[in-house]
Order: C-alpha cells, then structure tokens, then sequence
C-alpha cells in the first residue's frame, strides 16, 4: 500500500482551527442513508448541503423533509461539501468511494468498504494519496455495549468469543450474502477483541433455494494467541438476535445489543445461610452493566466530524475496513465451496486472492 500522507500537500478541506461549519452531503438516500440525513440534519456546526440519489422521487422527499437540497448527479454535490457520506448499494461503494476522494473530499462509506478487495485497497490508497478522511460505517464500534464490554474484557483472560447476528428475511441489502451484509460487523468486533492473527479457519453456509446468496453462516476461528471464536449469521431467522459472548477465566460475559444491557456470571464458592440450613445455597453471582443510551449512529458521525475537523485518523478506518472486508471475503468463500482451510495452504490463499496476512 502506497503512504504518500508525508509527501501529499495539506488536504484544503480539513477544517483545522476554521470556525465555519463542516460542509457535508449524503449521496444515497434508501434505507441507512436516510438515517445519516436525519443525523446530519441536527447536528451543530455542520451544514447538510444537500443529497443525491438514483431515485428522484426518493430524494425530492428527502431534501424536501430535511430542508435541503437534492442533487440527481451526485458528482455536482460533491463539488459543494467538505465531507460526505455514501450510502448507496456495495456495488457501487468503488465507483461513488473513489470519485469523492479524488475530489479531495472527505468520505464516511457504509460497510462493507468495497465489493472487493482490489476496490477496497484501491480506495485506502486514494485516502491516503489526498489525505482525505476514509471513514467506513462499521457502526457497532460506536455502540455503547461494544464499548462498555472492550473495557470488562481488559482485564479479563478472554478464552472463547461468541457472536450472534440473526434476522428475518428483508428485502434490504439483498445485493451481497449474509457475511457482507451483517457477519462483517462481528468479524470487525471479533478482530479488534481478539487483537491476534488468524490461524485457523472453518466455515459452512445455506441459502434459500430462491436466493442468490448465502442466508446462513457458521464460522469459527482459531487465533494465533489461543482465543476460538464462532460467528453464525442470518437472514431467516424468525427472531432478531445481535449478541456477543465471551467466555474468560474467570467469568462469562454476555452483551445484547438489542436490550442495550451486559450481563457478567461468575463463580463463587458455595455458601449456605444460617436460618436455611443448607437448604439454600449461592452457586454463582451475576453483575449487570449499565450502558448508555446514546444512538451509535450519532456517535460514530460525531466521530467522523472530529476527524475532518481536526485532521485526526478514524478509530475505523479503510486499513481496519479492508482487514475484515478479506476475512469475511475468505469466510464466504469457504463457506461456498464447503472446504476445510489448511493454516499451510495460507500462503496460496495470499496470493489467489491478492490478501495480506490478517493481523
């Protein structure tokens, strides 16, 4: 990858020590886009330009309920804003993506970065290259309970992680298989928990026989520091489930994304009361964390304001975007062909798929 961010002239959109507020856009208006023009819309310092999207009717609502303005090119938009965000289907996260970075404007993108990996890294080195903020939309980093349970687990010996993902079948994001479209969030979390390499891999997958792409995967991992991890992910389960586990050695750790809540169990030593008579005992003792309530969307777009402002590297940036964007990409894989991956035929993996070790 290519680090020209010495030997690039400073980027003139970077709002350094500059009162006026961060011009911004949304190129992409459907279902997450939406959010990011309600967000945007209330937020201080920042001036929402306008949006832009395929769908005009779409987008006049938009810029019409918002205030805004409405762009049908989006290219016109850009010409106008310091930042932007792209919402639009994954296929088209490249072309939008690289367009706006060569423009010189700062970029938030929707997971996953790119439909590929070559479009992935091409767009970090374009980042790089303008000295642009690349932003990806890996929003779970910025949920209070992701960030409540990276702190319980500092000071644990993690053994085992498990998480999660399951819905029911939406028309939504139907452009990619269930491991691009919500097992990438748990493999980003997964990754940033585990803070070790990869070293083992098996993954198996089903779909429905009307779709065109995985609905169901299992994957488990093995980490060069010991840590297993399982992450199973759906589009037809009839329940919504967004859960991590993590299993210490000294306690189980469980966080629900849903119900906002952590729940820590831990073993005591059996202890009896005086008046039960040993009828009674306490075998083990559970401690609940609170969380707070603030919208990770708001956060992670704070976030993303700060770093235009202040010329700062998001904390999920293109690097950790394309580091699960190849694990997920190798887990579809797996999960197509119905193989085991041999840790030995890694260097094989590398080179088919122009990877890079997962660090």
């Amino acid at each position: 990858m290519q680090d020209s961010m010495s030997l690039a002239e400073p980027n003139p959109h970077t709002q350094r020590n500059q009162p006026r507020p961060v011009r911004v856009g949304v190129v992409g208006v459907g279902n997450m886009g939406q959010h990011h023009v309600r967000v945007f819309s209330s937020m201080k310092d920042v001036e929402l330009v306008g949006v832009a999207d395929i769908n005009i009717d779409r987008g006049l609502e938009t810029a019409s309920r918002y205030k805004t303005r409405f762009f049908e090119d989006y290219t016109e938009l850009i010409n106008l804003v310091d930042a932007v965000c792209i919402a639009v289907p994954t296929r088209m996260h490249y072309a939008v993506g690289i367009s706006c970075l060569l423009a010189g404007v700062h970029v938030l993108i929707e997971k996953p970065i790119a439909a590929t990996i070559s479009e992935a890294e091409s767009l970090v080195n374009a980042a790089a290259e303008s000295q642009c903020i690349l932003q990806v939309g890996h929003i779970e980093r910025f949920n209070p309970v992701f960030q409540e349970l990276s702190k319980v687990l500092k000071t644990e010996q993690v053994v085992a992680l498990e998480a999660h993902r399951m819905s029911p079948y939406s028309h939504r994001a139907n452009d990619v298989s269930v491991v691009l479209d919500l097992m990438i969030h748990d493999i980003d979390l997964l990754l940033d928990l585990a803070a070790s390499p990869v070293a083992k891999l098996t993954a198996n997958g089903t779909r429905n026989p009307d779709s065109a792409y995985l609905d169901y995967v299992t994957a488990t991992l093995g980490f060069a520091n010991g840590i297993v991890a399982t992450l199973t992910a759906s589009k037809i389960t009839h329940r919504k489930i967004r859960c991590i586990s993590a299993h210490t050695k000294h306690s189980l750790t469980e966080a629900d994304f849903l119900k906002n809540e952590i729940l820590i169990h831990r073993h005591t030593a059996n202890s009896a009361n005086n008046y039960s008579q040993g009828l009674y005992k306490q075998d083990g003792l559970i401690e609940k964390v609170y969380t707070s309530n603030i919208e990770p969307l708001r956060a992670e777009l704070d976030h993303f304001i700060n770093c235009v402002r202040g010329g700062n590297q998001p904390s999920v940036g293109g690097e950790q975007a394309l580091k699960a964007l190849r694990l997920a990409s190798l887990i579809e894989q797996m999960a197509i062909e119905e193989r085991v991956w041999n840790p030995l035929d890694w260097e094989s993996e590398v080179r088919m798929q122009s990877l890079t070790p997962i660090v």
